[in-house]
């Protein structure tokens, strides 16, 4: 497990956020660290944790903007084209 700052989660995919974070729970859940060892896991985990969340939540706005557009397609009678190029009436 790396140890480091919110800084470097910033280079981490989700997945890797993901499982490192489980890394760190299972360390914590352990016992046996120090306290200024279960401190630091406690610190890695949250920013890992915040990592994760900022990775969902433009997830998410990705899958609203994809709805929303797709909605307004509809709405305007327009379907897209088969080449991914402009809409057609």
């Amino acid at each position: 497990m790396a140890d480091g700052t919110a800084a470097d989660t910033n280079a981490l995919s989700y997945e890797q956020a993901r499982d490192e974070l489980v890394q760190v729970v299972s360390r914590l859940e352990q016992g046996g660290a120090t306290l200024e060892e279960s401190l630091q896991l406690w610190e890695r985990g949250e920013a890992l944790a915040a990592r994760c969340e900022e990775w969902l939540i433009g997830a998410r706005k990705r899958l609203e903007a994809a709805r929303s557009g797709a909605a307004g397609d509809a709405a305007s009678g327009q379907a897209p084209a088969a080449d991914g190029g402009e809409t057609r009436a």
